[in-house]
């Protein structure tokens, strides 16, 4: 009988494909905001594979507005020097149907920044005006981004167990050896990732709901992965550990002052394996107090210690919050998310609630059955009456 080897040989002269990984096509990546702090930080991240894997080429859509246009090109300018090899390309502009033109992801950053003496009702009449533009140029210009799950490793797998079967002795009848059973595994999926940053980050991603009516309502996600991390750094400070040896925190509700980090359902890896953080920690105070405050405070802290907002952080948790839903969540892991509200755990439909999820293949799961105590669900309620609030607000203005 002929050796393996022998065998591989043979399937690599008569069918190369199967052994020869495709070189993937580049993602059309969308950053508004791109000029200012976060979307600075952004884009070099996700030129260096932090985003989307470190085997994904990307073009990168910059838009930010004409008064802007001068950094703008700095930007684009600092990133063709940086030699990226993932980068095949920049669009620099401040012209949105240019900017959202045949755009796969969309991390949306820009947005009227809240000054003093605003009022709530104030930030989000602005914000509509813009999201409603955007929403209309994210429908009209954007690529249906037709996806083909081909999942290859495991075609080749099939492909020879198959070329295998009419084997014998080593010989392989070459007319049985077909290459289009592609056609059998490939499944287009035509969707589109859409993350909102900008604050009132929960309404602003109603918005854009409401105007991209095409886009289906959970491919628009808001950011709460950064309250998330905070959360999990918090925890390890507290415990002197590692931050990735912290996981299953939990942002419930509105990105703002409202929003409840529950720790109840945390685990840290220990060498006794998993243990509960409210098991290590023990203090009920601490927990539903100090922790909580300063979680929710923590961005007004980094504005007080360095006179500007986080972006940095900002940048990275997008990242962490993209990544993980297009590429999925480790197994036993769940993370943060700001999502449609379908109802789960009580909370009312019809707006943007941060949930704990996981994320398998481009979709993600609100994770189903946790136990929510009178405290939590108080904390929730709150949050979900502030976004009714802001819901009502914004539609004033739609």
């Amino acid at each position: 009988m002929m050796s393996s080897n022998s065998l591989f040989q043979r399937l690599a002269k008569w069918c190369p494909w199967l052994l020869r990984d495709e070189p993937k096509k580049p993602v059309k990546v969308l950053v508004t905001g791109a000029a200012g702090q976060i979307g600075y930080a952004i884009v070099a991240m996700i030129a260096r594979g932090l985003m989307l894997g470190a085997d994904q080429p990307v073009v990168l859509h910059l838009l930010d507005l004409p008064v802007a246009a001068n950094a703008l090109n700095g930007v684009r300018m600092e990133l063709i020097d940086a030699a990226l090899p993932l980068l095949r390309g920049v669009v620099a502009t401040s012209d949105e149907a240019e900017a959202f033109k045949g755009v796969n992801v969309a991390i949306v950053i820009g947005g009227w920044p809240r000054r003093d003496g605003m009022e709530r009702k104030d930030l989000i009449s602005k914000n509509v005006t813009i999201y409603k533009s955007q929403a209309s140029a994210l429908q009209q210009h954007a690529a249906p981004n037709c996806k083909v799950n081909d999942d290859a490793s495991r075609i080749r797998k099939y492909t020879i167990s198959m070329l295998k079967h009419y084997c014998y002795y080593g010989t392989v009848k070459k007319k049985r050896a077909r290459t289009d059973i592609y056609s059998d595994f490939a499944v287009q999926v035509c969707t589109h990732e859409v993350l909102v940053v900008a604050n009132p980050a929960n309404t602003n991603a109603l918005v854009l709901k409401e105007f991209a009516p095409a886009i289906p309502a959970k491919n628009i996600t808001c950011l709460t992965r950064l309250d998330h991390n905070r959360a999990l750094g918090q925890v390890a400070e507290k415990l002197n550990v590692h931050v990735g040896d912290v996981k299953n925190a939990i942002i419930w509700g509105n990105h703002s002052s409202t929003q409840f980090p529950d720790a109840s359902h945390a685990t840290v890896s220990t060498d006794r394996g998993e243990r509960p953080v409210r098991e290590l920690i023990a203090d009920e105070i601490w927990l539903r107090e100090e922790f909580v405050t300063d979680v929710q405070q923590r961005g007004a802290a980094v504005i007080k210690a360095r006179k500007q907002s986080s972006s940095l952080s900002a940048a990275s948790a997008a990242c962490d919050h993209m990544r993980d839903w297009i590429l999925g969540t480790p197994k036993g892991t769940w993370v943060s998310m700001g999502v449609y509200s379908d109802g789960s755990y009580g909370v009312p439909e019809g707006v943007f609630f941060s949930f704990p999820v996981t994320c398998e293949k481009g979709e993600w799961s609100v994770v189903q059955g946790l136990e929510i105590d009178d405290f939590a669900r108080s904390k929730m309620e709150t949050s979900a009456t502030e976004l009714k609030e802001e819901k009502s607000i914004a539609y004033e203005f739609l």
